[in-house]
């Protein structure tokens, strides 16, 4: 996908400034690419630990409460708004037929990122969590 984004950047500017007739698909594909880029790369980072958390109250418990807590909160969140608020999206989107305006792809598929990275979101908490609890921390 980082490379898709790439060469579609690349032809957006070549096109506007070299060609002097901007690509009119480029910037659609370019946004929804980042999207999943985005979605996906926050599941991986979930998955390497190594996600955004806020410790201002959890630093004063015990590591490995901490790293349950901290999963938990993530699991509950990916799953409840995620997974099951993004099919929610998504199916009421495909109901609509709603397109994008360039490249007239169904914009459920867009969409489609939000429930499947937050299925890998809830996967990877999930194991963050066992790991944490049979106290293999980090």
């Amino acid at each position: 996908m980082m490379g898709i984004l790439l060469v579609d950047v690349c032809w957006q500017v070549f096109s506007r400034y070299v060609l002097q007739n901007p690509s009119s698909f480029t910037d659609e594909l370019a946004r929804f690419l980042l999207i999943w880029l985005t979605l996906f790369g926050a599941a991986f980072l979930v998955g390497q630990k190594e996600h955004l958390a806020i410790e201002i109250l959890s630093n004063k418990l015990n590591p490995k409460i901490q790293a349950i807590l901290m999963n938990s909160s993530v699991l509950v969140f990916a799953f409840s708004v995620m997974v099951v608020g993004g099919l929610i999206l998504v199916s009421t989107i495909l109901e609509l037929e709603q397109r994008s305006p360039n490249l007239q792809i169904p914009m459920g598929y867009v969409y489609l990122a939000i429930p499947l990275s937050g299925t890998l979101i809830s996967y990877f908490s999930v194991m963050n969590i066992i790991h944490s609890i049979k106290g293999e921390l980090e």
